[in-house]
């Protein structure tokens, strides 16, 4: 690599702030001020800087984001799904940045949904959205709210031009085209449509940016005229509003880390007052799902990885058991359909379906061949029908997509996402390669899974590349996946692993609760327990392993960092939290009060205070020889501020000069990172050419 000089930095009287006794000096607070001239220039000078140290990687990055195009077919056409009189679907064109959502009548006798030959447009098509027409003129474009009303006349959509997550609402006219003068700015995500589809029902957030109010907006008024249908006013819980599948009710989810209550409003009464299903105890979660003459009621009362009951729809009441609860067996959700209920749920560390008949008779699971794999539901609008939609995928496997006929258990292949042949020529055949499920030992005894996928005939012998992603917060499991840029690693001997470590849901809600609070720590020691296993185990050595993770998992990336520094060739950070203790001590910041269920309270709790400081990467940067790290980071994110990780390698420069830090901010995006496919594709192409640098595969 060249060696530039490190970008200055603004000279500043450092913060000082005092909580139980204990004062902490901030010499890179200012770089909170997102409207001060000096902030923005810090950033792009960082960028600046980053541009010049890896320009060596310019050729590998465009080979890169070729390979992912070459292999990806541009033009391409999803699985139609049916609602009502119309066949849904979203199409791609080459060279276009952004989907097209379309739909088509359905046809007389048509029961299988319409198949397109190379992604071209469906015979007698209806475009609902252009995505690429509406993002002309802009950097950025996001899709929030994408609703069709019952009646398939009305179109509710929602659109984000700068990352930030706030969307205005507009509502389209389907059968005149026109977009109607009703328009609301400043929504979050969530639709409802009432019946009748005269209402909708849309959420907006305060001034910390929590989802707390459910409006009501009648069509064809002004939003002005609007009515607060609830207001949340305990900033530990956050709003969201759907119409049930039955479309008889709209429910309204009331939801903290680890409380939640369900109240329904009667989709054919729009303006009836919402009632509770059952009110909030500390402590219990439930979700409601509409099925005829009840309510599904997933809870964890007395269950720790949740059992399924029922109760009176017109009377909520007791909750009479369904499915009780069994420990290791996660029970994740219920979907309701008119014969039939699909519980998703996880043992083992794998996703499943089970489904029930609702007249009585024995449940089943249904059976996947591969070792390693994910499967779920995909969009399933109808009630009444027989089918239903999954999607399924593994580490080799594409994403594919199924229908299971829910009587004669037949599941059939719609579709599976083409692989187009790589640069060598070669079609995709995932036999070229092998997963594998792995375990690592942890500190205190316990067994961590890992899943691995590499070129078949991989040496074992230490001398691999490998890359290792982890997460581990919020119960969020990081089920295998199929990636098509990931194959270019794979390709160069590359070896990609995931450390399912706690703090994730993959073993069940004890898993998740291992890993937070005053045991969050598990999740930073399980992550080197399983770096350190996989060179034992001869997958790869230090020396060649590179650590990835992003939003939480970057806090988890920023805490290895500083417990074993040794462990690892180079870090990748997306979107970090490195700062979690500044954050979560100030309420006034977008979501820290929601947040005090995952990590606990250090404004009020001095031992969560000293607890959160021992591991905050921020507060514990040393003089210690620290891996080569790259952060990336968005300036319009609402969920991880852009500062955290400036100030992060500001002070990884100054702590300990000797290290390779990169920090590169997108200008104009928000914490997905940049929103076209094509730009998003650039931007992994950027992070991959950098780890294979640093794995000296470049």
């Amino acid at each position: 690599m060249t060696t530039e000089t490190p970008v200055p930095v603004a000279k500043r009287v450092p913060s000082e702030r005092t909580h139980h006794g204990d004062t902490v000096v901030d010499e890179y607070a200012w770089l909170a001020a997102k409207d001060d001239p000096e902030t923005i220039a810090h950033l792009t000078a960082e960028n600046a800087h980053t541009e010049a140290r890896t320009a060596h990687l310019a050729e590998l990055r465009a080979t890169l984001f070729e390979e992912t195009r070459r292999r990806t077919q541009e033009t391409d056409l999803s699985v139609p799904a049916r609602k009502g009189d119309h066949w849904y679907y979203t199409r791609t064109v080459e060279g276009q940045q952004y989907g097209v959502q379309c739909r088509r009548a359905v046809r007389d006798g048509e029961t299988d949904p319409p198949v397109s030959v190379d992604g071209a447009p469906l015979d007698g098509e209806e475009v609902l959205l252009d995505g690429n027409l509406l993002a002309e003129g802009h950097d950025f474009f996001s899709l929030g709210a994408f609703d069709v009303s019952p009646d398939g006349r009305w179109l509710a959509y929602s659109t984000d031009f700068s990352g930030d997550e706030r969307f205005t609402l507009r509502v389209k006219d389907l059968t005149t085209g026109e977009v109607l003068a009703d328009e609301v700015p400043g929504t979050f995500y969530g639709t409802a449509w009432s019946a009748d589809a005269s209402v909708l029902f849309y959420v907006t957030v305060d001034d910390a940016w929590r989802p707390h109010r459910v409006w009501r907006h009648r069509i064809g008024t002004p939003s002005t005229e609007d009515v607060v249908v609830h207001q949340e006013d305990d900033e530990r819980f956050w709003v969201g509003v759907e119409l049930t599948r039955s479309e008889k009710f709209v429910l309204i989810d009331i939801h903290s880390k680890i409380t939640s209550e369900v109240l329904v409003i009667p989709a054919g009464n729009p303006t009836g007052e919402p009632a509770s299903v059952a009110p909030r105890r500390q402590g219990v979660e439930y979700s409601v799902e509409h099925h005829g003459h009840r309510f599904l009621i997933l809870h964890n009362d007395d269950a720790e990885d949740f059992a399924l009951a029922y109760t009176s729809a017109d009377a909520p009441g007791d909750w009479v058991p369904l499915i009780p609860h069994t420990p290791g067996t996660r029970l994740e959700s219920v979907d309701a359909f008119a014969d039939h209920l699909v519980v998703s749920l996880r043992t083992n560390g794998l996703t499943g379906l089970r489904v029930l008949p609702v007249g009585g008779g024995d449940g089943h699971d249904i059976d996947f061949p591969e070792p390693l794999y994910s499967v779920g539901l995909d969009s399933n609008p109808e009630y009444r029908t027989r089918q239903v939609r999954l999607r399924y995928a593994s580490l080799v496997a594409p994403e594919s997509v199924y229908d299971y006929d829910l009587v004669t258990r037949e599941l059939t292949l719609r579709r599976r996402k083409p692989v187009l042949p790589g640069p060598d020529g070669r079609e995709y055949d995932p036999a070229d390669y092998e997963q594998h499920r792995d375990w690592a030992l942890a500190d205190d005894g316990t067994r961590v899974p890992i899943s691995l996928v590499c070129r078949a005939g991989t040496p074992r012998d230490g001398s691999a590349g490998c890359v290792i992603y982890g997460y581990g917060s919020y119960e969020a499991s990081m089920d295998p996946w199929f990636s098509v840029a990931r194959l270019s690693l794979l390709d160069r001997g590359v070896v990609f692993a995931v450390a399912h470590v706690r703090g994730g849901g993959e073993l069940g809600r004890r898993w998740y609760d291992q890993g937070k609070m005053l045991a969050k720590k598990n999740t930073f020691t399980d992550f080197v327990a399983c770096a350190r296993h996989l060179v034992k185990s001869g997958w790869t050595s230090a020396d060649r392993l590179v650590a990835r993770g992003a939003s939480a998992g970057g806090l988890l990336m920023g805490a290895v960092a500083n417990l074993a520094p040794d462990a690892f060739a180079g870090v990748v950070a997306q979107v970090p939290f490195v700062d979690p203790l500044t954050s979560i001590l100030d309420p006034s910041l977008p979501l820290t009060v929601t947040e005090w269920e995952e990590w606990g309270n250090p404004l009020d709790d001095p031992e969560v205070y000293a607890y959160m400081k021992s591991y905050a990467p921020y507060e514990n940067v040393a003089a210690v020889d620290y891996p080569a790290i790259l952060a990336v980071t968005s300036l319009n994110d609402t969920r991880v501020l852009y500062h955290e990780p400036a100030k992060w390698i500001a002070r990884l420069r100054a702590v300990a000069p000797q290290g390779d830090y990169l920090l590169k901010t997108e200008m104009g995006a928000g914490h997905g990172g940049p929103s076209g496919r094509y730009d998003s594709w650039r931007e992994e192409a950027f992070v991959n050419a950098w780890i294979l640098d640093r794995l000296g595969a470049a």
